[in-house]
């Protein structure tokens, strides 16, 4: 899943400066001090689709029934430190002791759960009143840090398959070890870390997976929002399998004709060990009926795969007509179906002319709000009935359009805006107003230009296919050259 291929048209955003993506990173430093190490081993970031067995379950759409999802979702073993420092040494190894720990929740926010205190500033970090800026540095002295255990047994039909592990979100940053083996790292809170722990876990038996979460690491500096400062997982995890053969990422682009009344769908694949496979594409309205397909269509020796398809005036997606259409794309290797999955359509052109904002070509007023993802329970941990409430609460005050101030919401919430109909500002996790403006900010600084890059090209990947978003935001307050290198 390591391969990638990304196309946006309309030329919302382009992911330029590339080549400072692969700048070396420091040595001698911890992954979490250093601003050139975001990820270590974490796949690349795809479009947030799940790959289903068979294309029944596919349209069916939920992944919890598949036999390739296994939920890590509840209690886990967990020790909590206020320094850093003094968390425990091994904690992850087989044999490590953990019969003092206490249970704690996954998905869950340390300072909602009995440990911490939180902290809410608009300007300024959490860590004003212990010690002054000075980037990419944060103490160890109250930085909280979560250590976590738990026990799983991978199913033995998993055997031979890729086993990927899915950890929504994590404040500030994430480290994975499976059966005592280090296996990555990740920053950026507001994306989620995929984790190839093929080579780690043994179906058919019990494996440990162990975590660690801490308060605070380099990218802290790039989330300076103005909001609660929180610590812990968040959204959804989960481990999943994917057989050899498999479609890496996804990329669907449902245009309209110059005149607004047919459609025009292009579908590109990447896809990992194409040798033999194709891909049925296949288009379905909202009674199920196919509308549009295209069978049999192979891979390039990149891995590469694009499949153009018309639409005789296909209903149209707005925030008042959400109409949307199912794609379903089959993986086959000798007439035997590897992989089923779907994404959810809307035809729709977005445009900006003579100063005003059209969807298919008719002027709209945005009639719009900020949104932090915040619930009075589980702070960062929003359940779904709490976003569908939030819709239904813009629906009667008539608004139509939200802003992700200020970084990429779980997944889930642009599904639910694709269905019942808002448009999005979709807005990357960037925001260092802490550190001032002019010569004072992150965005002039050269060793910080990777992490602004990487964190608007996690936002956009994964989260490209959604018709709802109507227009993308680089981060909050920040200011050229670095925003300008994004662009």
């Amino acid at each position: 899943m390591k391969n990638y291929h990304h196309s946006l048209r309309s030329g919302w955003l382009a992911l330029a400066c590339a080549a400072t993506l692969f700048a070396p990173a420091q040595k001698n430093k911890v992954p979490w001090l250093d601003p050139l190490v975001n990820r270590i081993n974490v796949e690349t970031p795809r479009s947030d689709f799940f790959a289903f067995e068979n294309a029944k379950l596919a349209l069916r759409g939920d992944k919890k029934v598949s036999s390739r999802y296994l939920s890590l979702e509840g209690m886990w073993k967990f020790n909590f430190v206020v320094n850093h420092q003094e968390a425990p040494e091994g904690f992850y190894a087989e044999k490590y002791d953990d019969t003092s720990w206490e249970e704690f929740p996954v998905p869950g926010i340390f300072e909602v759960n009995g440990h911490g205190d939180a902290i809410y500033k608009n300007v300024g970090y959490a860590w004003a009143t212990q010690f002054r800026n000075n980037p990419p540095f944060v103490e160890e002295k109250n930085n909280y840090t979560g250590s976590y255990r738990k026990e799983i047994e991978v199913p033995a039909a998993w055997k031979g398959d890729k086993i990927y592990l899915h950890v929504g979100s994590a404040t500030s940053n994430l480290t994975v070890w499976v059966n005592g083996k280090y296996v990555g790292y990740s920053e950026d809170s507001k994306v989620a870390a995929e984790f190839d722990l093929t080579g780690y876990l043994v179906p058919g038996r019990k494996n440990l997976i162990a975590m660690q979460v801490m308060r605070w690491c380099d990218g802290s500096y790039l989330e300076d929002q103005d909001m609660w400062k929180l610590t812990g997982i968040a959204r959804e995890v989960y481990l999943y399998a994917r057989p050899e053969s498999h479609v890496a990422d996804l990329r669907v682009v449902a245009d309209l004709t110059d005149d607004y009344r047919d459609g025009r769908l292009s579908v590109g694949l990447t896809g990992v060990a194409t040798a033999g496979v194709t891909a049925d594409v296949l288009l379905f309205d909202r009674r199920g009926n196919a509308v549009a397909e295209q069978r049999g269509t192979t891979f390039a020796r990149n891995g590469q795969a694009q499949v153009e398809m018309t639409l005789e005036n296909p209903l149209k997606w707005t925030a008042e007509t959400p109409n949307l259409y199912r794609l379903r794309v089959d993986l086959k290797k000798d007439g035997h179906l590897l992989e089923s999955l779907t994404q959810n359509v809307g035809f729709r052109r977005i445009e900006i002319k003579n100063a005003r904002f059209l969807v298919n070509g008719q002027p709209v007023l945005i009639k719009g709000a900020d949104r932090h993802e915040m619930d009075p329970l589980g702070a960062y941990v929003v359940p779904v009935e709490r976003m569908v409430q939030d819709i239904r609460i813009m629906k009667e005050l008539n608004i139509n359009a939200v802003r992700t101030s200020h970084y990429p919401n779980d997944p889930r919430w642009y599904d639910l805006c694709d269905r019942y109909g808002i448009y999005v500002v979709g807005e990357a996790n960037l925001e260092s107003h802490g550190m001032g403006y002019g010569d004072k900010t992150l965005a002039k600084v050269p060793l910080w230009e990777q992490a602004h890059i990487e964190r608007n090209r996690n936002n956009v990947y994964v989260l490209k296919n959604h018709p709802c978003i109507v227009t993308w935001s680089l981060g909050n307050e920040g200011v050229k050259p670095k925003f300008r290198c994004i662009c």
